[in-house]
């Protein structure tokens, strides 16, 4: 057995160290994942005066932000963060904000482009001499009662389009001794080969008293019929659609939110990659996407209005340069319904769950390119598209990292729940505020029947608060939320998959909580590591000093502290900077339609009395209810 002294090497592919045999690691710190979170953990591990290692199972650092994702995108409150994360949200991708705000204006974020993210966080690295090992995911975890001794790795590399493979080259490669380990993977991995307890799916309403918890009511309904024969239930359903298991509103379940890329297409030649069918790509199984677009077809007779729908199908809708999911189309770039076979699957089934991704959005894109149902324009419009090679040079265009929004959640101290979002606990140990809207996108893509008619529609999506949350406050995360219970582990901290359940993890699950949790928790295991105790006995005084020191925003004093301004949004202002032509401070039927095509039918809606005019009060109350209604579109006529 080799034993390689740490620090030799930083962000060195294995396959530069060996190729066979067990190598062996020391170090008073084992961080999982090279994520935003576990860089910054190990950042201020090594600034305690520790020594680290760093486990990444790709070939890449950064995760989601170094894979399209912009790391101000899902930050409404700057001034809520601290740390290094607020140094680095001005800084990585090396950002130009106009104004000198950060965050102010869509352009520095469109420019942004993600290789530069990964380089910033490799120099990060470089700059505090933090070790790399690559290409490694862990296996098993060897313990001495409730303490980790060893994490053990195989070494399986990413494919060449930056897909995991589900079958490792070398098994038990790399042995790792540390006296803390900190899980910094979107997929709490780690933490279940450690046996710590955790929970996936949704929990029922009644468990936490969480209004809008479990199975919700479906949406983005469409009227088309989803049978290999239409009208015969008996020929089978067609790919993409199941049939809705009968569950109550607010009852639990074992689904959870869709996935998607966060990618760059380009019709530039000079850039452009092919985007190729899959292996074995067969247009039946896009079947319903055809249906929907023909339902699309003939119900849109404005063109530009048209083209907006189907680019929500494909190529999605376009955040700050790179494309997403567009959660109000019945289909987009992405599969519904496989992210729960990926939250508590092992290495082979997450393998196949995100090859699947791939594979879907590639026959998407050959379907859409070529359906006569597409309108001619639009298929041409599609053939011409191609991955943009600029920013994953290195994987034929494709990100190398899925968008996992949400996967296994430790079962710990406290649990972080919807009532944290609407700020209705006191937390006493806070090493980290949040602030975001319960966020989740769709669970499934279900069939069913009502008044004698089939439709099909959407289950699960939210998006309760807007970006702002519920309550425009921040709410704090506790060091109890990211330590498991003291009988099951006592040297592990999760700074991603932490302890909440599924609506507060939609609020919660957000890159810059990510990224300050993880430094809280380097700072906990230098701490640990001092003291001579487990990461649940810390000196909890003497680790809030520690935090405070270290910048750490953990208290939010609405009297003093100034957040974002809700004028910004969704107010009367900015609908009458967007709407009101004639400047009478009201908006006329005339000019809704004329500014908002797409969303005329919620004209009569928001103008509750019928006066033809939408006042302040009225678009107020209108957003008062889109807060405590996450179904309120289902208002939209079919």
């Amino acid at each position: 057995m080799k034993k390689l002294l740490l620090g030799l090497l930083v962000l060195v592919p294995w396959s530069g160290l060996a190729q066979t045999g067990q190598v062996s690691v020391a170090a008073d710190v084992c961080v999982y994942a090279a994520t935003p979170s576990g860089i910054l953990a190990a950042v201020a591990v090594k600034r305690a005066g520790h020594s680290v290692v760093v486990v990444e199972p790709s070939r890449w650092v950064g995760g989601v932000l170094g894979a399209g994702l912009k790391p101000m995108q899902d930050c409404p409150n700057y001034n809520a963060t601290g740390g290094l994360t607020k140094e680095l949200l001005r800084t990585l991708g090396h950002p130009q904000w106009s104004g000198g705000e950060v965050g102010d204006g869509k352009p520095a974020l469109s420019k942004m482009n993600p290789k530069d993210v990964r380089d910033d966080f490799a120099a990060l690295l470089k700059k505090w001499d933090v070790r790399v090992i690559h290409e490694h995911r862990i296996s098993r975890c060897e313990k001495s009662g409730a303490t980790i001794s060893t994490a053990v790795f195989d070494l399986a590399p990413f494919d060449a389009l930056g897909c995991p493979v589900a079958e490792p080259a070398v098994r038990g490669d790399l042995r790792v001794t540390a006296r803390i380990f900190i899980d910094a993977s979107y997929e709490g991995d780690l933490m279940a080969k450690a046996g710590v307890s955790y929970r996936v799916g949704r929990e029922a309403a009644a468990e936490y008293g969480e209004e809008h918890a479990g199975v919700q009511p479906p949406m983005e309904e469409a009227p088309i019929d989803p049978f290999v024969v239409p009208g015969h239930p008996e020929s089978g359903l067609l790919k993409w659609v199941e049939k809705d298991d009968g569950k109550p509103v607010g009852a639990a379940d074992a689904h959870t939110q869709a996935y998607n890329y966060r990618y760059y297409t380009t019709s530039d030649p000079t850039n452009r990659l092919p985007l190729t069918p899959p292996d074995g790509y067969d247009p039946k199984d896009f079947e319903l996407v055809g249906r929907y677009v023909a339902c699309l077809t003939q119900a849109t007779k404005d063109p530009v209005e048209l083209h907006k729908r189907l680019e929500g199908i494909f190529p999605g809708w376009k955040n700050s340069g790179e494309w997403n999911y567009q959660r109000s189309s019945l289909f987009s770039m992405s599969p519904v319904g496989i992210s729960h076979l990926y939250a508590d699957g092992d290495a082979a089934a997450q393998a196949r769950v995100w090859k699947q991704h791939q594979d879907y959005l590639r026959g998407l894109h050959a379907f859409m390119s070529s359906d006569a149902r597409v309108p001619e324009s639009y298929r041409k419009e599609m053939a011409a598209l191609g991955l943009d090679r600029r920013p994953h040079p290195e994987t034929q265009g494709w990100p190398h990292q899925l968008y996992v929004r949400v996967t296994r959640r430790m079962t710990g101290r406290y649990t972080v729940t919807a009532h944290d979002v609407h700020n209705r606990t006191q937390v006493d140990d806070p090493v980290c505020l949040a602030q975001y809207g319960i966020d989740t996108y769709p669970a499934r893509r279900i069939w069913f029947e009502r008044d004698g008619k089939v439709w099909v529609g959407l289950e699960g999506k939210m998006f309760l608060g807007g970006s702002r949350g519920p309550t425009n406050i921040p709410y704090p995360i506790p060091y109890r939320a990211l330590t498991p219970k003291p009988g099951e582990c006592d040297n592990l901290l999760v700074p991603i998959c932490f302890s909440a359940s599924h609506l507060g993890y939609a609020s919660a699950r957000m890159e810059p909580v990510f990224m300050i949790c993880g430094e809280s928790a380097g700072i906990a295991a230098g701490r640990a590591l001092a003291e001579k105790t487990t990461v649940q006995g810390i000196d909890q005084a003497g680790y809030r000093e520690a935090l405070e020191k270290a910048g750490q925003k953990l208290v939010w004093n609405p009297a003093q502290d100034v957040g974002p301004v809700v004028e910004a949004g969704y107010s009367m202002k900015h609908l009458l900077k967007e709407c009101d032509s004639d400047g009478d401070k009201l908006v006329s039927q005339a000019e809704w339609e004329a500014a908002k095509k797409s969303w005329a039918w919620l004209f009569p809606i928001i103008d509750t009395d019928h006066d033809g005019r939408i006042t302040e009060a009225e678009y107020k109350a209108f957003q008062n209810y889109k807060t405590k209604h996450p179904d309120w579109q289902k208002q939209r006529p079919n």
